[in-house]
């Protein structure tokens, strides 16, 4: 019986030649994205850095390095400590409201049954509109003048005359909070009810036939395996708090007082209202990165020290 020659071993030279060749088509592929991360984040944070450390009025351009008076400048500014304790009333109470009302409407349409793709759908439709325009159907709908919610009040008996919902800092703030829910608990129910859906229902029986009753599953079974999208639901609501401008500028622009001034507002006020000033303007943007970056971190390590434990 003849017997079949085996194929010569590849040699060193050639070894090399394929994993180069695979290592060039990687680089293919990824190069259009780093080109856009370059592009649009490295260069800009770059240009913001340097506008931190020069003195750079709006009109006249650079005018040549002034660190750090720029940064003491942005620290001591009078309304900056004001916009940041704002900013964080406004995180801790929207993420709270967001993240207890998306898990509860989650659990509510995760089951099947006859209304539940008519929920979903009903619940999610306000994520499709984009959030100034959100705020611009608000700002009609809290209008004394033209709005319907103040003549409604008035007809229930509610309100003796018209309601100026962005008339104090409270009202002013959970309007906007109101605003904000309306908007994105759809999309956070979407995440989470995403991350329900992944569960084994064998660990929720299991759980049972031990003697568990719904609440000890929940709390026992359903949270610790849900703590991803819990972690992933925290990061976005915090981020996007922190970053919180739209609504905010378009319903109250920062009023009564700058009572709901937040800190991206005061960014936009320093930059092109009033001082006018890049400079410090940059330097307060180069503040809140490093907060969101430290926050972030923070975050993602209690997420995996939970996860270990």
């Amino acid at each position: 019986m003849p017997v079949t020659p085996s194929a010569p071993a590849p040699t060193r030279p050639a070894v090399v030649a394929v994993a180069r060749r695979r290592a060039l088509h990687g680089w293919a592929y990824a190069a259009p994205t780093a080109l856009l991360v370059v592009g649009l984040f490295v260069l800009p944070v770059l240009l913001v850095g340097q506008m931190s450390l020069s003195d750079w009025p709006l009109l006249a351009g650079n005018q040549g390095l002034n660190a750090p008076e720029n940064y003491v400048d942005a620290l001591t500014h009078r309304f900056f400590w004001d916009s940041v304790a704002f900013t964080l009333k406004y995180t801790l109470i929207a993420t709270v409201l967001l993240i207890g009302l998306g898990l509860g409407l989650a659990l509510l349409v995760q089951e099947s049954s006859r209304w539940s793709a008519v929920l979903r759908t009903s619940i999610l439709v306000p994520s499709a509109l984009g959030l100034a325009s959100a705020s611009l159907l608000f700002y009609a709908l809290y209008s004394p003048q033209v709005g319907p919610l103040s003549p409604l009040l008035q007809r229930l008996g509610l309100a003796d005359g018209p309601v100026s919902f962005l008339g104090t800092p409270e009202s002013a703030l959970w309007s906007t909070v109101f605003l904000v829910v309306w908007r994105f608990a759809g999309f956070y129910m979407l995440l989470l009810m995403v991350g329900l859906q992944g569960i084994p229902h064998e660990v929720i029986e299991a759980a049972r036939m031990d003697g568990a009753n719904r609440w000890q599953s929940f709390v026992h079974v359903t949270l610790p395996l849900l703590r991803p999208s819990l972690a992933l639901c925290t990061v976005l609501c915090v981020t996007g708090s922190l970053l919180a401008f739209d609504q905010f500028y378009i319903l109250t622009k920062g009023g009564p007082d700058n009572s709901t001034l937040t800190v991206v507002q005061l960014i936009y006020n320093v930059a092109f209202q009033g001082q006018n000033d890049l400079g410090i303007a940059a330097a307060l943007s180069i503040v809140v990165l490093v907060v969101l970056v430290v926050v972030n971190v923070a975050q993602m390590r209690a997420m995996r020290a939970g996860q270990e434990d």
